[in-house]
């Protein structure tokens, strides 16, 4: 994926950068991501407001593999997408 890029993969800790992104998706994964048990840490940082791409890192806890959280957290945000377009496209 050309949008997506690994930067560190370790056994517990990934960190990569998203191309085409903000804030408002990155804050959006990383809430999610917190509420997972296995997930010690997650966070993003953003160089430049106007050019800078997001950067974020995933600790785990011992024996959860970053990858796997990090997917768990992505299909949790895409199905709170879909049902917050849902609710708009009824209410319109």
């Amino acid at each position: 994926m050309e949008n997506f890029e690994i930067i560190e993969d370790k056994t517990l800790e990934l960190t990569f950068e998203v191309k085409d992104e903000s804030h408002g998706v990155c804050n959006a994964l990383r809430h999610i991501l917190m509420q997972d048990p296995d997930v010690e840490y997650a966070v993003y940082n953003i160089d430049h407001p106007l050019t800078g791409k997001p950067q974020m890192t995933i600790k785990t806890k011992r024996g959860k593999r970053p990858r796997t959280v990090l997917k768990k957290a992505a299909e949790e945000l895409q199905k709170e997408s879909s049902n917050f377009k849902q609710l708009i496209d009824e209410a319109l």
